[in-house]
């Protein structure tokens, strides 16, 4: 339930292609309605008598036929015999363009009317008769953006969506619509190839095939909903049973993907031409052997090594995410470097700061194709310093805080190009974020160590879990996806840890006259520790979800995923922040940022 004082709407997207709308008046307004209604796609009927004046703009319309005019008074039977016979010709929709001197009595029948059917009504400057109301909306092909101020805004809500529409880089909507027909042309695609499995499975099956097909019809147009984040498993493995089942969905996820992580400049600026090469590099990604030639591996190539070229690779760490929290040294690279390769989880703050002159290539990684995808970037980064180019590898946080950034170092040095690396340190995230969600890592009297862990292993296997120290923060990267795996190994034992019946672990417990615990015994996390889920730290959409181990897999089930995020657990999570009483979790939206904006240091230039 919002804590917020104000009322606020139920925001909605309604798809009007044929629906019947009533206009009563013939002032501006009704002129106004009359567009919405015929740009959405429905048939507006004005309901005037004929001694009434029309606006030019009301004429114009009834002159070309798409406004029909009713040469009459409202009559209460038309909300009920002038609309769809599909609905037994009840309107959809009604809009009273005058509340005002003798339109007020009739705009308080109307409404009264209305609400009595179900009819959605609007009456200008009457909230309180009106059952919905119209967004300040910016259009811009299939995307549109819509401001209001529940009645409170005096035309605010206009200018904060110009506002908002100037900051929109140009061709945002022509983006929409070629990744929507490209979301729709893998699923084409990848419907005729799961037809043709099943097809061809022959003898010997038990039907799996077409339960494999029928899985994927039904999940075709997962994540279409514009009303929610990302799902909960938005970047969950993909471990699957059988080739149908690895290759059903997945480009469809890694299009998903693209549209989470690149920044908005470089989606307004896909054209055709970047759809098609984009589809056709992953065409393949359906074929068991596909990843074959393209693991990751540190080993020296059979051929002889070459000279050393003129360029240079530079191996630099983004931060956590808001662009003021670069190095100097990384701010200055990504300025001189003649070509980016970033990883898809470097966010569009500190990709802007790029010149528009240097290429940028993103790291097409999605769930089951991550090897594939950094072997094509370390390629990449062979191929630029080959033809002298000083290439910029930019990871998000640092890059030797699992960011892989050792692996690549020594995959360039069996290459022969070990004196060609420069490593730039980065703000990791496994500390910037507990900050900015207000948990400090380390408190006297509360945690006197911190533990960074993956939450993933190798492979997608479940790393060795830490075991209990009450005054031990832990903070778990890359382990949201398996949130419900990872608490339960962290809170109860595992198998070939053998269990200990006697004595209570989890609760501090101990066996009289036996010092310590059995060898093979792990301290267990009681189900009550504290933890925060913090996600897109620093970034303007930053989220905090706060609550404890036993509820914390609900939660991120419930409140869904907003990637990148981490799991803080222990008892600094709560050294600053009191629990709501009766709450199973909380969550906090926004980053206030900074508070160094108003802040300008002569010769030191603003990274934003």
């Amino acid at each position: 339930m919002s804590s917020s004082p104000f009322h606020t709407s139920l925001l909605t997207a309604v798809d009007s292609r044929g629906h019947i709308h009533l206009i009563i008046g013939t002032n501006p307004l009704a002129a106004a309605r009359a567009n919405q209604s015929l740009a959405a796609g429905a048939t507006p009927i004005l309901i005037a008598p004929a001694t009434s004046t029309l606006h030019y703009g009301v004429q114009k319309h009834v002159d070309s036929g798409a406004l029909t005019w009713l040469q009459r008074d409202f009559q209460e039977t038309d909300l009920q015999t002038l609309g769809r016979p599909a609905i037994d010709g009840v309107v959809d929709a009604v809009f009273v363009t005058t509340s005002s001197g003798s339109g007020s009595k009739l705009a308080a029948q109307v409404s009264a009317l209305c609400r009595r059917l179900r009819v959605p009504v609007n009456v200008v400057d009457s909230p309180t008769l009106s059952t919905f109301s119209l967004l300040s909306t910016h259009v811009d092909g299939p995307l549109q953006i819509g401001v209001t101020t529940n009645g409170r805004g005096c035309k605010l809500a206009g200018r904060i969506r110009r506002e908002v529409a100037a900051a929109l880089p140009t061709g945002l909507g022509d983006a929409c619509a070629r990744l929507g027909d490209a979301r729709r042309r893998v699923q084409e695609e990848d419907r005729a190839a799961a037809k043709a499995v099943r097809t061809g499975c022959g003898k010997g099956h038990d039907g799996g095939c077409s339960a494999a097909l029928a899985e994927e019809d039904e999940g075709a147009d997962e994540g279409v909903d514009d009303s929610v984040d990302q799902a909960a498993a938005f970047n969950k493995l993909v471990v699957a049973d059988s080739e149908l089942e690895a290759a059903k969905n997945r480009r469809v996820r890694w299009l998903a993907q693209v549209c989470e992580y690149w920044p908005l400049k470089r989606l307004a600026a896909v054209t055709d031409a970047d759809v098609d090469a984009l589809l056709r590099s992953y065409m393949s990604s359906n074929h068991p052997d596909a990843n074959a030639d393209n693991r990751l591996s540190s080993s020296p190539p059979s051929h002889p090594s070459l000279p050393p070229p003129a360029g240079r690779i530079i191996l630099a760490g983004s931060g956590p995410g808001h662009p003021d929290l670069l190095t100097r040294a990384t701010h200055k690279a990504i300025l001189s470097a003649d070509l980016v390769l970033a990883d898809k989880l470097v966010p569009s703050g500190v990709l802007d700061l790029v010149p528009r002159r240097t290429p940028v290539r993103i790291a097409r990684k999605f769930p089951g194709n991550a090897e594939r995808a950094q072997q094509e970037l370390l390629e990449q980064a062979l191929d630029g310093v080959r033809e002298g180019k000083t290439v910029l590898r930019l990871k998000q946080g640092d890059p030797f805080v699992y960011g892989r950034g050792g692996e690549e170092v020594a995959f360039f040095r069996a290459r022969g190009l070990g004196d060609r690396v420069v490593v730039l340190p980065g703000l990791t995230s496994a500390l910037c974020a507990p900050l900015f969600a207000g948990v400090p890592a380390t408190q006297r009297d509360v945690a006197d160590q911190v533990l960074v862990c993956t939450g993933t292993g190798k492979q997608g296997k479940a790393p060795t879990p830490p075991e209990f120290v009450p005054s031990r923060t832990v903070v778990f990267l890359m382990a949201l996806h398996r949130i419900v795996g990872l608490v339960s190994e962290l809170t109860t034992e595992l198998e070939a840890e053998g269990q200990s019946e006697e004595v209570d672990w989890s609760a501090g417990g101990s066996i009289p006259g036996v010092s310590g615990r059995p060898e093979h015994s792990r301290r267990l996390w009681p189900l009550d520790t504290p933890c925060a889920v913090i996600e897109r730290a620093s970034c303007p959409d930053q989220r905090v979800i706060r609550t404890t181990l036993r509820f914390v897999a609900e939660a991120i089930e419930q409140e869904g995923s907003r990637p990148p995020g981490l799991l803080v657990v222990g008892k600094a999570c709560e050294a600053l922040y009191a629990p709501e009483k009766g709450r199973s979790w909380a969550v906090e939206d926004g980053f206030k940022g900074l508070d160094l904006e108003d802040v300008f240091v002569p010769g030191v230039p603003e990274l934003a």
